[in-house]
């Protein structure tokens, strides 16, 4: 394979095939142990990106009152 200058590399056939990837599908690369992997990326991954946000907001603001504030910056 090779990398081209944006940084793409095409995904053969067979290997979209077997992680079962479509058009527009997203994949993620997972590292153990020195090695990169292509895996599709799951649900899962997504609630554990929301997960890192939990918590983080130090108001404790209704949504009702962070539309209200969000609309007046508009």
């Amino acid at each position: 394979m090779r990398i081209t200058a944006k940084g793409q590399v095409t995904i053969p056939k067979h290997v979209r095939e077997s992680l079962g990837l479509g058009v527009s599908a997203e994949v993620e690369f997972a590292e153990e142990n020195g090695r990169f992997y292509l895996v599709k990326r799951s649900d899962a991954s997504e609630k554990q990106n929301l997960q890192k946000f939990r918590g983080i907001a130090s108001a404790r603001l209704s949504t009702d009152d962070i539309l209200s504030l969000t609309r007046a910056e508009a």
